[in-house]
């Protein structure tokens, strides 16, 4: 076969590959899509990989080599080696990602008491992606360095002292290493998914993003903070959706002892019940205990589905019973009480003895001596 032909049967296997790629994208995008929705969109994610994967096997298969001078041959023959190795991991990547896109989608849809589950599942499944995806490049760039001959000498010396290659690679990547093993420990532990809403140094946030080496979380004021994977093994964390994402919110209010509990627990209920964030299934009312200063502390109790309805709902609520008690019950508000010395040491029985001048007295309104008070109860 003469050169020209050898260029055209190159030029025609090529185009033979790209064509052929070509109609099955149509076809998965086609008539596939209308039987399985996801076909179309892989079709598309991998379209771009498939046709460069075409193009590269059809020039190393139909290559005319023989025409070729002894240095660019090797050096052709090289490339296309290189070329093939590296259009094949981007193909499978895509393909992989393409494969595993539409469940990780669906697994972010449920929601109720499946979410939990379908959040452990999706931070595993996207775990698993990237330790796979790091695999298969690293494997990719090995079979690359390998293609050359000096590596192949020098992979060769190193196998043969892998007991000391290892201990060097081992001490070099402890910390990588340590963030992966965290993160597979995390992931299949438990203890932290996505969407997970944790308390971190004091500040709260939901779980964004969860890599091999890092843990973004997103905080209430869209801040991000960025934690190694291994902070979440080594250090306590509080996670608020770690068995349910379902909570109970309160709300503590400080009033006086006149403050009616039996119709302001009835009131609560009133409310909650018209408010589409409680979840019917806890509420109470109760004083739970007495400030310094004497008021009474009411603490109202009430569940929601998760981290940020149990927010609302506590401001609704607080709200609420705030207004309820200024316009109902005035008399119930924190306020300062004052009555006059004379008449406290009355009380005790002192004989209405007279409190000696000086030492804090101060004149009464018509000129007739000191009169002294003390605080009772102060807000």
């Amino acid at each position: 076969m003469s050169a020209f032909g050898a260029w055209i049967v190159l030029a025609a296997v090529v185009t033979a590959s790209v064509t052929l790629v070509e109609v099955g994208r149509r076809l998965l995008a086609g008539r596939l899509s209308a039987r399985w929705p996801g076909a179309g969109l892989a079709a598309r994610r991998v379209a771009a990989p498939a046709f460069a994967f075409a193009a590269v096997v059809g020039c190393s298969t139909a290559m005319p080599y023989r025409l070729l001078a002894d240095p660019a041959e090797s050096a052709v023959r090289q490339a296309l080696r290189i070329a093939a190795i590296g259009v094949t991991t981007w193909l499978v990547l895509r393909i992989g990602y393409a494969l595993s896109d539409p469940p990780l989608e669906r697994l972010m849809r449920i929601e109720g008491d499946r979410n939990r589950r379908a959040r452990k599942a999706r931070t595993q499944m996207l775990l698993l992606r990237r330790i796979a995806a790091v695999l298969i490049v690293v494997l990719a760039l090995g079979a690359a360095l390998f293609t050359f001959p000096a590596v192949r000498t020098v992979g060769a010396g190193l196998l043969a002292s892998a007991g000391v290659a290892g201990l060097v690679v081992g001490i070099a990547a402890r910390p990588v290493l340590g963030n992966l093993l965290a993160g597979l420990q995390l992931a299949f532990s438990d203890a932290l998914r996505l969407d997970d809403v944790v308390v971190v140094q004091g500040e709260w946030g939901r779980v964004e993003e969860l890599t091999l080496s890092y843990v973004a979380l997103r905080l209430w004021d869209d801040r991000r903070m960025i934690f190694p994977v291994s902070y979440f093994t080594e250090q306590p964390f509080e996670n608020w959706t770690r068995h349910s994402s379902r909570l109970l919110g309160s709300v503590d209010l400080h009033v006086d002892w006149t403050v009616p509990i039996e119709e302001l627990r009835a009131e609560l209920y009133a409310a909650l019940r018209d408010n589409p964030l409680w979840d019917r299934r806890e509420w109470i009312l109760q004083a739970v205990g007495v400030q310094p200063n004497g008021l009474v502390t009411i603490r109202a109790m009430m569940s929601a589905a998760d981290s940020a309805s149990t927010w609302d709902l506590r401001c609704d609520v607080r709200e609420h019973l705030i207004s309820h008690i200024r316009d109902r019950y005035p008399e119930a508000l924190p306020r300062f009480r004052v009555e006059p010395l004379e008449t406290a040491l009355d009380g005790r029985g002192d004989g209405g003895r007279a409190a000696p001048d000086g030492g804090g007295g101060r004149a009464g309104p018509g000129g007739d001596g000191p009169v002294h008070a003390r605080t009772v109860r102060r807000a």
